[in-house]
């Protein structure tokens, strides 16, 4: 059974920092694309990031760029992105996406909320 479990969420000021964790088991870690998305309240699902494992391309939404960073550690099957200089549109329930050619996974969502 696939699990991907997010942690690391919860209430930062404005230009603060956090580290979202997304733990995989159940699954060849190492053969995914694994990805960070988001949906801010009310809002629909958006990408963040992503990281392929292949040739280690990250990719990001224009919104994030410069300021998050995906990274992933294989050995621990974990996939990170850290987030700094935090804005209030940050605020959003961010989840945790693994995906192959066959397959997709979710986790079950961790919370951001920033404040001013």
């Amino acid at each position: 059974q696939v699990q991907l479990v997010e942690s690391g969420g919860g209430l930062v000021q404005t230009g603060g920092s956090l580290r979202l964790s997304c733990t995989a088991s159940g699954l060849t870690f190492n053969q995914y694309t694994m990805a960070w998305f988001r949906q801010p309240p009310g809002k629909d699902r958006e990408f963040v990031a992503s990281h392929i494992q292949k040739d280690g391309s990250t990719y990001y939404a224009d919104s994030v760029k410069g300021r998050f960073t995906i990274s992933r550690d294989i050995a621990k099957n974990t996939v990170y992105l850290q987030m700094n200089n935090l804005k209030l549109e940050d605020a959003a329930v961010y989840y945790c996406n693994a995906i192959d050619t066959d397959d997709q996974y979710w986790g079950q969502g961790t919370q951001v909320t920033v404040s001013s």
